[in-house]
Formats: structure tokens, sequence, C-alpha cells
């Protein structure tokens, strides 16, 4: 059975940081690109972060240079770093993994920016 389980949600005052993980099972996780996306109230799901199965990422624009996204094969685990955290970051974040014949989604994460 597929899964993808996201942690590390939650509320943070602008300007802070949060690392959420998506761990996953049930397929061969180093043969799937990861990505974390993320979508706010009202509006359309959009890519976050993106990591291919040979380390290769790629970032949208407002989140360069604050967001690192990263796997780690033998735990089956990517990582989203999110620094520098503004309000606009305010989200459900979801983990997807992608093989172009099969995609998988994970059940999101909140995250919260606020003072």
């Amino acid at each position: 059975q597929v899964q993808l389980v996201e942690s590390g949600g939650g509320l943070v005052q602008p300007g802070g940081s949060l690392r959420l993980s998506c761990a996953a099972s049930g397929f061969t996780f180093s043969n799937y690109a990861m990505s974390w996306y993320r979508q706010a109230p009202g509006k359309e799901r959009e890519l976050v972060a993106a990591i291919t199965r040979y380390g290769l990422t790629n970032y949208a624009h407002s989140v360069k240079g604050r967001f690192t996204i990263s796997r780690d094969n033998p735990k089956k685990t990517v990582y989203l770093q999110m620094n520098s955290l503004k309000p606009e970051d305010t989200a459900v974040y979801v983990c997807n993994a992608d093989q172009r014949v099969n995609t998988y989604w994970g059940q999101g994460t909140q995250v919260t920016v606020s003072s």
C-alpha cells in the first residue's frame, strides 16, 4: 500500500523556520521524483520545490533562496527546510511522488505563518 505521510507543519511567526518531512512507503522511493506543493485557501495548488531521483532541484521563484528540498533515499523521506517564512507562505503543504506513469499524493500538513 502506497503511503506518503507529511509531518512538521504548525504555527510559526514571520521570519521563523520549519522543516517538513514526507515519509514514503509502498513503492521504490529512489526511482521517483519528489515534490512539495502547497495550496492556500481560495488559490490553486502550486509547485513549491522538486527534486529528481538524481538530486537535481527546482524551486518556485517565490521561495528560491529561502526553502531547500532534500531527500534521504535509505530513509525513504523527502524534506523541505523553510526559512525566513512569510505570511504568504501559509498553506497546506502536500508531498508528491512522480514517475510519469505513477503519481502519488500525501494528505498534507498545515503551515501557518502569523504573529
